[in-house]
This record gives structure tokens, sequence and C-alpha cells, in this order.
């Protein structure tokens, strides 16, 4: 059994997507960043850093954080979703990679400003609404004849769905981004991405394009 330690933001939703599709027994606990869950002392004794998600292997023992690591962890405990050598291996964990460092804090500023703050900002606005079209655009270039980011789905994919299914705050029409919008609509049919994506609880449904 796995403790699953999250909230209702991308990187929460990459993790319990990911624990559908890896069909592991887990128990979501909702930690509200929203009304300082993750600063109780109780939380932060598990991941003093404030952050989520979490996870908690009883299996184990291992404590985890930062959902990037999460995915990882999880793909080689199971054996799935993440190549085991060769340069598939090598390219999964790049477009991890380049999640975790550009598409998801660049994406996280654009909520940020956009969203949030609207108006009060607005060399940060068109800063952060430029990179992220620019980004959109290397996603949708590198899913060009692709069905996934590298051969198969994997975790790569997890990691950055979910971000894409803010495309609403990113102020982005899926539409003009045609591999994106076709690879996101792929995965948001799963049955594991749609159980996923209402961990902790339900909040909307998966936004249509």
């Amino acid at each position: 059994m796995i403790d699953l330690y999250t909230w209702i933001t991308p990187n929460g939703l990459k993790v319990s997507i990911a624990l559908e599709e890896f069909g592991l027994s887990y128990r979501p606990h909702t930690i509200d960043i929203t009304k300082g869950d993750q600063f109780q002392q109780d939380y932060l004794a598990i991941n003093p850093g404030g952050k989520i998600p979490v996870i908690v292997d009883h299996e184990t023992g291992i404590t985890l954080a930062e959902s990037g690591a999460i995915l990882l962890y999880l793909a080689e405990k199971t054996g799935r979703f993440l190549p085991r050598q060769g340069a598939a291996r090598h390219h999964t964990i790049e477009w991890l990679m380049w999640q975790m460092g550009g598409f998801g804090p660049t994406l996280g500023n654009a909520h940020y400003f956009l969203t949030y703050n609207a108006g009060q900002a607005p060399f940060a606005e068109d800063l952060f609404r430029r990179d992220t079209r620019r980004l959109y655009e290397t996603l949708n270039a590198r899913l060009a004849g692709r069905d996934y980011l590298v051969d198969d789905y994997s975790i790569a994919d997890m990691a950055v769905w979910p971000w894409v299914s803010r495309f609403l705050r990113h102020e982005i029409d899926l539409s003009a981004f045609p591999n994106v919008k076709r690879w996101y609509l792929r995965l948001a049919a799963r049955p594991q991405v749609k159980r996923g994506y209402d961990v902790p609880h339900f909040t909307s449904e998966i936004p249509q394009p």
C-alpha cells in the first residue's frame, strides 16, 4: 500500500494518474494547499519542503517527494512505462526532465500571472505568454508523426499531460497545435487518466478543446 499526499494541481495529478496506470494500491490524502495544509507540522514531518505530492511506500519503507522522482521510482519499482535500456530510456528521461525543468515551471508562472494576477504585471504576463507558446510549439513538433513523446506511452506522457490539461489558463487554443491536441485527447480517453484526474477529489470533467 502506498499513501499519496496530494492536491488538485498538475504535479499532484501526475502521480495519481501514474498510480492508476501502474495499477498500484494507494490511499489518497488531501493536502489543501489553499488552506496551508502543506505547512502543518504533521505534514512537514513527512516532507520538510512543504510541497505536494509525497508518497510513502509501506512495502519498501521509502518516503519520496518531487513528482518526477516519484514517477521514476514507480517505473523502476514496477518495470513499466520506462524502457530498461537504450535510446528510448534516455529519451523518456529527457522529456520527463523537459517537463520538470521547463514546461511545468513556465506554465506555473503563466497560471500565476495570467490567471490569478491578471493585469498586475504586464511585462511578466507578456513574457510567460510568449514562452508558454514557444513550449507548446516544441511539444507540437515533438509529437509530429508520433502517438506518444517517445516510442510508447511512458512516464514522460504522464508528466506532461496534466499541465496541458490547463490549456485554458495558458490562453492556448489547442487547435493551433494539432499534434498536441491529438495526443491530449488520446490520453484523456484512458480510463486510468480519468480516474487519476479525480484524485484527491472530483473538481471538473477533463477539459475538452
